[in-house]
C-alpha cells in the first residue's frame, strides 16, 4: 500500500506510543509476522537503536509501506526533511518520499451557472476529458459579458444565502426582532467578495486580517469600493487557540460598523463550502508557509472562477502565477513568528488596495455598461474576467482528480501491484529469495570497505583543475568480503559545491566493476562530465543491487567514500 505523509506540528509525543502500550495491544501479531517484540518495536522507532524512544504510527507506515508520497511538491520537501532519519545516510532530495499533489473532481464543484456557460462554449470535453489543457483552450473565446454575469448570479445567490444563514444564527440564540431586520441586510450583491472558510488551526492564521484594524476597516468601508467578507469554519473541541481565532473574528464581525459587510457564518461544514466557493470573487488563505499541506477548497474556488490569493504555501506554490491570482509575500520562511505576521499582514493589505480592489472596479464601458460607483452594478471588469479565464484554462486542467488519480496509479500503485504480483510467484518465492538477500547483504555489510578512491587523467590546468567538456575518470577500489558483484551498485555522487560545502544538484553515474584486483578486492570505474563552471565536489557510495526492492533505500544500507 501507499501512505500519505503530513506535515502539520504537533506537540512532543502526541504521535509517540509508550512500547509497554504498544507491547499490550499488538504481541499477539508478532508470531505472525516473524518478528519478536524488539523487531516489531523498532519498526515503529525513528532510530531503531534507542529502545527509549516512543513507538510512532507514521514511521511504522513509513517503513512498510511499498510507497511513500507527499500531497505537494512543497509537502514532499518538508516531509522528506521531516523523516531524513527514517534512512540514515540519504541524502534529503533522494529520501523516497515521492509527491502527488491533491486535486478537486471539478464537475462536483461547479456552480450551475459556470457549468451552462462551460457547455455552451466547450461542449462536454472539460467533462470527459479534464485533465488536457486543450479541453479547456476555448475558454477564451467566452465573451467577458457573459462570465461576468453568471459569476454575478452566483455571488447574489450567496449573499440570498448568507443572510438566511444569519437569520437561522440569530433565531438559534433566541436573537432580537431588530438583529432578525439586521441580518437581510447584510453584504451587498455587487460588491468584492472575499471568503474565507476552513479548520480553524492556529497555523492558518485566521485573524492574520485582523492585526491592522484601522486599515482593513478603512478598505471594508470605502464608500465608492467597498470590500466585503465571509469567513466561516469550526476549531477542534480541544484546540483552545484556533477557538480563541474564531472569538476574535465574531467579536470583529459584531462591530456595528462593520457587520453589514463582515459575517461569520456558524456550523461550517461541505455544503457551506460549496455556496461560498461558488459566489466568491476571491477565495483567502492565509496559512503560516510551510505548513499547509496541500489545500483544495482554493482549487474548488479557482475552478468557479474565483481568483485565489493565498500565501505561497500547499498547491499554491505550483498554481501561482501573476494572471490567476494573487500571492502573499514571496514564500519566504522566518524565525521570528510575529515579524513574519506583520510582514505578511501588510503585504495582503497593500495587495487589497493596490490590485485586488483597483481591478474589481475598474469597469468597461461597452453598450451593457455604465461604470460602477458606491457598489452599484455596473460593467463589466475585463482585466478581472482575463484572470477569471486564466484560471479555468491554467488550473483547472492540472488540479483535478483525474490527474491525480492517473499519477497515483502511474508513480504508486501500479508499480506496487506488479512488484506484489511479482514477490508472490510460486507460493511467495520472490518474496522468500528477496528477504534472504536482504538478511546476507545485513549480515555482511561491515565487511564492505572502500579501500581507495583515485581520480585519474591529465587535466591540462594543473592538478585538480579541468575544462568545462572534458570528462574526470574516477577508479574506486572495493574490499566486498563474503559479498558479489551482483549484489551492489557502486555510485559517484557529484555537483557543485555550495558555501556549506555540500554538493548542490548533484547528478548520479553508476560505475562499472572492471576486475577482481585480488580476492575479495574488486575495481570499479566511470567518468564524470564536467558541465559546468565553478566548484564541484564528488563522492563515492555504495548502495544494495537487489532489483525486487521498491528502493534501494529501503535495507538502510548505504556506505560513503
Amino acid at each position: 500500500g501507499n501512505v500519505f505523509t503530513t506535515h502539520t506540528p504537533v506537540p512532543a509525543g502526541i504521535d509517540m506510543f509508550p512500547p509497554e502500550l504498544v507491547t499490550r495491544y499488538f504481541r499477539n501479531f508478532y508470531s505472525g509476522l516473524k518478528l519478536d517484540e524488539e523487531g516489531f518495536l523498532a519498526l515503529g522507532r525513528e532510530d531503531v537503536t534507542n529502545k527509549r524512544q516512543g513507538f510512532s504510527m507514521a514511521v511504522l507506515a513509513l517503513r512498510l509501506a511499498d510507497g511513500c508520497n507527499a500531497v505537494s511538491k512543497l509537502h514532499g520537501e518538508v516531509s522528506r526533511n521531516m523523516f531524513q532519519s527514517i534512512w540514515p545516510g540519504v541524502p534529503e532530495h533522494e529520501v523516497p518520499i515521492t509527491h502527488v499533489t491533491n486535486g478537486v473532481h471539478v464537475r462536483s464543484w461547479v456552480s450551475p451557472e459556470i457549468v451552462a456557460v462551460l457547455d455552451r462554449y466547450l461542449g462536454d470535453a472539460w467533462i470527459n476529458n479534464p485533465i488536457s489543457h486543450d479541453s479547456w483552450a476555448d475558454v477564451e473565446t467566452i465573451p467577458d459579458e457573459e462570465l461576468w454575469r453568471a459569476h454575478e448570479r452566483c455571488r447574489e445567490r450567496l449573499v440570498v444565502w448568507t443572510r438566511h444563514q444569519l437569520r437561522k444564527q440569530i433565531q438559534a440564540r433566541g436573537g432580537t426582532l431588530e438583529q432578525l431586520v439586521a441580518a437581510e441586510q447584510v453584504l451587498d450583491p455587487d460588491a468584492l467578495t472575499i471568503g474565507f472558510a476552513r479548520r480553524f488551526a492556529t497555523y492558518k492564521r485566521g485573524t492574520l486580517l485582523l492585526r491592522d484594524q484601522d486599515r482593513i476597516r478603512n478598505i471594508i468601508n470605502n464608500s465608492s469600493r467597498p470590500v466585503q467578507f465571509i469567513f466561516a469554519g469550526k476549531a477542534h473541541p480541544a484546540d483552545q487557540g484556533g477557538k480563541e481565532l474564531i472569538r476574535a473574528i465574531v467579536d470583529f464581525a459584531r462591530d456595528p460598523l462593520l457587520r453589514r459587510r463582515f459575517v461569520f457564518l456558524e456550523n461550517y461544514d461541505m455544503g457551506v463550502t460549496r455556496m461560498m466557493i461558488q459566489g466568491v470573487d476571491v477565495w483567502l488563505n492565509t496559512p503560516r508557509r510551510p505548513y499547509e499541506a496541500s489545500g483544495t477548497s482554493g482549487m474548488k474556488a479557482a475552478a468557479n472562477g474565483a481568483l485565489n490569493c493565498s500565501v505561497l504555501d500547499g498547491w499554491w506554490v505550483e498554481g501561482y502565477d501573476a494572471s490567476v491570482g494573487w500571492a502573499i509575500g514571496r514564500g519566504e520562511q522566518y524565525a521570528d513568528i510575529e515579524y513574519a505576521d506583520n510582514l505578511e499582514a501588510q503585504s495582503l493589505y497593500d495587495t487589497l488596495e493596490r490590485s485586488m480592489v483597483p481591478k474589481f472596479y475598474d469597469r468597461g464601458t461597452g453598450s451593457d455598461s455604465s461604470g460602477v460607483t458606491g457598489g452599484v452594478s455596473g460593467g463589466v471588469p475585463h482585466e478581472w474576467v482575463k484572470m477569471m479565464k486564466a484560471n479555468l484554462r491554467k488550473l483547472a486542467p492540472v488540479f483535478n482528480t483525474n490527474r491525480m488519480v492517473a499519477q497515483y496509479g502511474e508513480k504508486l500503485y501500479i508499480p506496487a501491484d506488479r512488484r506484489g504480483r511479482a514477490l508472490g510467484l510460486d507460493d511467495n518465492k520472490g518474496s522468500v529469495d528477496l528477504a534472504h538477500a536482504k538478511s546476507n547483504l545485513r549480515n555482511n555489510w561491515h565487511h564492505l570497505k572502500i579501500v581507495a578512491v583515485n581520480r585519474a587523467g591529465d587535466t591540462k590546468f594543473g592538478d585538480g583543475y579541468y575544462k568545462v567538456g572534458q570528462d574526470v575518470a574516477i577508479e574506486v577500489l572495493l574490499e566486498l568480503g563474503p559479498l558479489q558483484t551482483a549484489e551492489l551498485t557502486v555510485e559517484i555522487y557529484s555537483g557543485p559545491v555550495n558555501q556549506d560545502q555540500k554538493i548542490d544538484k548533484p547528478q548520479i553515474t553508476r560505475l562499472s566493476h572492471v576486475r577482481e584486483v585480488a580476492p575479495s578486492r574488486h575495481l570499479y570505474s566511470g567518468k564524470i562530465a564536467c558541465q559546468s563552471s565553478g566548484r564541484q565536489g564528488f563522492a563515492v557510495r555504495v548502495l544494495p543491487a537487489l532489483e525486487a526492492l521498491a528502493t534501494p533505500f529501503e535495507p538502510g544500507m548505504i556506505l560513503w567514500g
